[in-house]
């Protein structure tokens, strides 16, 4: 089980700087108290509703008039990173470190 967990880390670590996702939202916070109490909310988000990418990246695609196949691609490694980095926020809370996510995660607006 930690091998697993080793090289899902380390896979996330290495595919963030290629994929170049912003800084998230939570970072913005002006004390540590609010960072890491806005990362807890970040995190729970995100694995709570991670799977909403899949379904809504094609409709994003769809109303667009773009490709809606590979949206549909982009909502599955979407949503496999959403709910894995939620994770991992959710785990690291207490220590204000950030790991992007794809389009800042998920957006409830």
């Amino acid at each position: 089980m930690k091998k697993v967990i080793g090289i899902i880390v380390v896979l996330m670590l290495a595919l963030t700087p290629a994929m170049a996702f912003a800084a998230s939202p939570w970072t913005q916070g002006d004390s540590y108290a609010e960072r890491t109490g806005q990362k807890l909310e970040f995190g729970l988000t995100n694995v709570l509703l991670g799977w909403v990418d899949l379904f809504a990246e094609p409709n994003k695609a769809a109303s667009e008039g773009t490709n809606v196949w590979s949206a549909v691609g982009k909502g599955l490694v979407d949503t496999v990173l959403n709910i894995g980095g939620g994770a991992v926020h959710l785990v690291t809370f207490p220590i204000p470190v950030d790991l992007p996510l794809p389009d800042n995660g998920v957006q409830l607006s």
